[in-house]
């Protein structure tokens, strides 16, 4: 199929350099994203259930629940990486419209482990 995409579009003649090598070499079959994507999705959701089971543990409560709360939101967010890739998340998150959500929710993970351990 990416002959047929080549020969198309013309490209065909083109060798391929060592860069795009090294891309096409590393990169993810489709079948392997979504199956990274659903554990990651699964850990962060166990992750934040987990934390909420723990806010009522006495006294180390709301440290347990602040730091798998977090690591929980940091797995579900980290798993749309497997879809889309690293840069074209980043590029996504900070993108002038989601500059904003971005730049709260981030500080909002920072303040509640902050508020945990101080």
């Amino acid at each position: 199929m990416d002959k047929l995409k080549r020969v198309l579009s013309g490209r065909d003649t083109e060798e391929p350099s060592g860069l795009s090598e090294v891309i096409e070499a590393t990169s993810l079959g489709w079948g392997t994203r979504v199956k990274g994507f659903a554990a990651c999705f699964v850990i962060g959701c166990l992750c934040s259930l987990l934390g909420s089971c723990l806010l009522w543990v006495p006294k180390k409560g709301l440290t347990l629940f602040a730091v798998f709360y977090t690591l929980g939101n940091i797995a579900s967010i980290g798993s749309t990486l497997f879809l889309m890739g690293p840069m074209k998340q980043l590029k996504r998150m900070f993108e002038p419209t989601r500059l904003i959500a971005t730049i709260v929710m981030l500080l909002c993970l920072v303040l509640t482990l902050c508020s945990a351990f101080w």
